[in-house]
């Protein structure tokens, strides 16, 4: 798949997460997909997906930041 349906395609994604549609209709190569997810949690993992895609077609790598918080020292 080229870079630009990798973002055309996370673009439906995301407007489809936003306005709460589980459906969602693909244009790709002259062909036309439509497919329904079951959650939100279900499109954000496609969303997820086409990331790392988009990531790897660019050769960089998505790393996730995790924080911790203490709220003083123990003693």
């Amino acid at each position: 798949m080229t870079h630009a349906e990798l973002l055309e395609q996370r673009a439906s994604l995301i407007e489809a997460r936003n306005s709460g549609a589980l459906r969602i209709v693909f244009h790709s190569g002259g062909t036309r997909r439509e497919v329904e997810y079951r959650s939100v949690r279900e499109i954000q993992a496609a969303i997820d997906a086409i990331d790392r895609d988009i990531a790897a077609n660019a050769g960089t790598r998505i790393n996730v930041f995790y924080p911790t918080f203490s709220k003083g020292f123990d003693e």
